[in-house]
């Protein structure tokens, strides 16, 4: 028995010794570690936790984010195929907007800095400088780095972190790879406390695992309306603002049904899409009509008729 406590406390110590190297180059991350329990969140003055955030102006999503999206720390961005990195990456970039926005209010430089892996790049396709303009970006105060490996986009994010003159930094990276496990994650959380700067860790083709990030949401594509027109009416067969299936998977409050934003670039904020139409999304998972209104032909409905049974047949050739 007292081996055994001799041996606990020895590990403990070295546990202590080895935080203590690792963190001495970052003065004030140790105090920021202490003043906050292990998701993330400071203690208060009267023994509660608090923190800042930014307001969405979106309700349920706001009550989940407990006040908003935070403004230090980590949060993780996730799309579940590769055919959904394009809304994941149009709701992370929605996101930097926001951050970029809130900075510049306040008379700060706010530049934004997206690290992607190169395997990343290469599957989904890299950032288009005017696109993110029209989105809201600011492209003069925008970085962009392709790094080669998940360790090279690892160090360049925990550099970055050490310097509290960014707005939001992202890091783009595929899958899951081994070296950004959950003692990584832990890692980049309180270089992000410390540093006072969002870190949006956005995982393509990611599967749900274990993190120290505040929040985890999964981003689905949702279709988009058509565009309205003055008189109230809407241009048929147009497209309207991008439109996000925003799932919650984790955070301190109960997750509950799933959240349908679309984000106005002109406004540069989140509108929830109408009540009707989010209901339809969430029963159907497609829209009430997915093809555009016409008049129905007589004696039949508007709507076509399922094919039956398909047939292959041979190659001509």
């Amino acid at each position: 028995m007292a081996e055994n406590a001799v041996q606990r406390q020895t590990i403990l110590s070295l546990r202590d010794t080895i935080a203590r190297i690792e963190n001495c180059s970052l003065p004030g991350i140790v105090r920021a570690a202490k003043a906050a329990d292990a998701a993330g969140f400071r203690r208060g003055s009267e023994g509660t936790f608090h923190r800042k955030v930014l307001p969405l102006g979106i309700g349920p999503l706001d009550d989940l984010l407990k006040g908003g999206l935070p403004l230090e720390g980590m949060m993780e961005i996730r799309n579940a195929e590769t055919r959904d990195a394009g809304a994941a990456a149009g709701f992370v970039a929605a996101l930097a907007v926001l951050y970029q926005q809130e900075r510049r209010e306040k008379g700060h430089l706010a530049p934004v800095l997206w690290i992607s892996q190169a395997l990343a790049c290469r599957e989904a396709g890299q950032l288009y400088a005017p696109g993110l303009k029209s989105y809201g970006l600011d492209p003069e105060r925008f970085l962009f780095v392709a790094a080669r490996t998940v360790k090279d986009a690892l160090w360049i994010a925990e550099t970055a972190l050490a310097v509290p003159v960014f707005a939001a930094v992202v890091l783009e990276i595929r899958g899951n790879p081994a070296c950004l496990a959950l003692s990584e994650s832990r890692r980049l959380n309180v270089r992000a406390r410390a540093g006072h700067v969002p870190l949006l860790l956005f995982r393509q083709a990611g599967e749900e695992e274990a993190s120290s990030a505040f929040f985890r949401f999964q981003i689905k594509p949702a279709p988009a309306g058509e565009r309205p027109l003055p008189d109230g009416s809407v241009l048929c067969g147009s497209i309207d603002h991008p439109a996000f299936h925003l799932l919650v998977e984790k955070s301190r409050a109960y997750a509950a049904a799933d959240i349908f934003l679309e984000w106005n670039a002109h406004d540069r904020r989140f509108y929830p899409l109408d009540e009707r139409r989010s209901a339809a999304l969430q029963v159907n998972g497609q829209p009430e009509n997915p093809v555009d209104p016409l008049s129905a032909p007589a004696g039949r409905s508007r709507r076509a008729q399922p094919l039956g049974r398909l047939l292959a047949f041979a190659r001509a050739s």
